[in-house]
């Protein structure tokens, strides 16, 4: 009865109009004329919207970083090394200094550091692979914009991109001299919803720039939940708008309780589809170089979630090679540089696990286990996992390890595709699921661990 009377009772405007026509101020026949002319008004204003919509999403499909065809990421492999002599002329802008200007002696030790490891060509570390990234991308053109809580000094420590002496309270950025394109660091506020959310929208009006959001701790991206589900994820399913935008997600457990240890890696994996994101977890500061210039010498323009690591920045074994810059590119997948000669127990992995698994492995003597890193889970290199499986001699057991709990982490993502592809059920080997993405006690984190790396080799 109440919606009947609602229907039947008159509108706003004949209300109005029945008014105005009893009050003699207007003509009826005056009124339908400029209700007829505000009709057609709007009738023409949704023509010309609508074909102005045709025209844009026409021109998008003609920009080169609009909508594309992308049916695997492995069709438009592009060239990211760079030649040694452009190394050798911006490495040095990422330790030199003004003669008047004298960091902290600690940091100054840091930048000597930094420059002798470059100088051997061997044991870059992960500050000084990411670093050769922005320098290399910057003297090529492309300008840089990396915002986020600590993104200046890094929040481990490990950056240091903006130089304070501390006599007279100068800053310098070194990578400021470069004299090729800008780059713009920005110590943000701690609000990771509104500085994320402005972050996407400049990398859509900056295609051709590297546009990175840095997480002070991974954990800490679920403020920002609204912004990568409504947009980051989706909004080139929705409105055929493509971003090109960089997230780091510091990732790892180490022992830092349940707020200090995942970026939630299985938040994004389930947000994957129609090829909407990559999502990686580098483990070499090549895979990070390659990667971060990657994303700026694609023909197309995709969100990348990296899962950054922390334990890693400073392990000694977490190196790699001028060469490894100068040469090859970023791999979805890394083989074992130290294959068993016959492989029975084929371990996958991501991540900072894969030193533990590796150190393991050689405490054990295990001369039969073989173990790759799944370095990108979306999208999804079966081609060359089902290669290297062949390559190790089609081993019946593969096993799936992780730092995470069973229901978090990659698991849950990778483990159909892992049977797809080897037409094997893989075996899990890792923290039992939790309500908690980790423990709050470091004594019990390390029992845990030991637990998960035991089971890796005898699951």
């Amino acid at each position: 009865m109440l919606y009947k009377n609602i229907a039947a009772h008159p509108s706003v405007t004949e209300l109005y109009a029945s008014r105005l026509t009893q009050a003699g101020s207007t003509p009826d026949g005056e009124l339908a004329l400029l209700r007829t002319e505000f009709d057609v008004l709007l009738e023409s204003a949704q023509n010309r919207a609508l074909e102005a919509l045709k025209v844009e999403i026409a021109e998008r499909q003609k920009n080169p970083f609009g909508v594309r065809p992308f049916n695997s990421p492995y069709e438009h492999v592009v060239p990211t090394a760079v030649s040694a002599e452009l190394l050798g002329k911006v490495a040095p802008h990422l330790w030199q200094t003004p003669p008047d200007f004298a960091p902290n002696p600690k940091i100054k030790r840091l930048l000597d550091t930094k420059s002798e490891a470059f100088k051997s060509g061997a044991n870059f570390d992960w500050s000084l692979g990411e670093g050769l990234a922005f320098a290399s991308l910057l003297a090529e053109g492309h300008p840089i914009r990396l915002s986020g809580q600590d993104v200046e000094r890094g929040t481990f420590s490990h950056r240091h991109a903006v130089l304070h002496d501390p006599s007279n309270d100068a800053e310098y950025c070194p990578l400021s001299s470069l004299g090729g394109a800008r780059i713009e660091l920005v110590n943000s506020s701690l609000s990771e919803y509104a500085v994320l959310g402005f972050d996407y929208g400049y990398s859509l009006e900056a295609p051709d720039s590297l546009v990175i959001w840095e997480a002070q701790f991974g954990d800490f991206a679920n403020g920002a939940q609204i912004v990568i589900d409504q947009f980051i994820a989706s909004a080139e399913s929705k409105w055929n708008q493509t971003s090109g935008l960089v997230m780091l997600l510091p990732h790892g457990y180490e022992g830092q309780g349940p707020e200090h240890s995942s970026a939630r890696l299985e938040r994004f994996l389930q947000l994957c589809a129609e090829n909407n994101l990559q999502v990686i977890q580098p483990s070499t500061p090549a895979q990070l170089f390659h990667a971060l210039r990657r994303q700026v010498k694609s023909e197309f323009r995709k969100p990348l979630v990296v899962m950054t690591p922390k334990s890693l920045l400073r392990h000694k074994s977490c190196v790699s090679k001028a060469t490894d810059l100068t040469s090859g590119g970023f791999h979805a997948i890394l083989a074992d540089a130290t294959p068993a000669a016959k492989t029975e127990r084929l371990i996958l992995c991501s991540g900072k696990v894969f030193y533990e698994l590796e150190a393991a492995r050689a405490n054990r003597k295990d001369t039969t286990t073989s173990i790759v890193r799944i370095e990108q889970f979306y999208p999804f290199d079966a081609a060359t996992l089902s290669q290297l499986h062949d390559q190790y001699g089609e081993p019946k057991k593969v096993v799936w390890v992780q730092d995470e709990p069973r229901n978090m982490g990659g698991w849950s993502f990778v483990a159909p595709l892992i049977e797809q592809t080897l037409n094997l059920h893989p075996l899990y080997a890792g923290r039992d699921a939790g309500a908690s993405p980790a423990v709050g006690s470091l004594a019990v984190h390390k029992i845990e661990q030991a637990d998960l790396i035991r089971q890796a080799f005898e699951v």
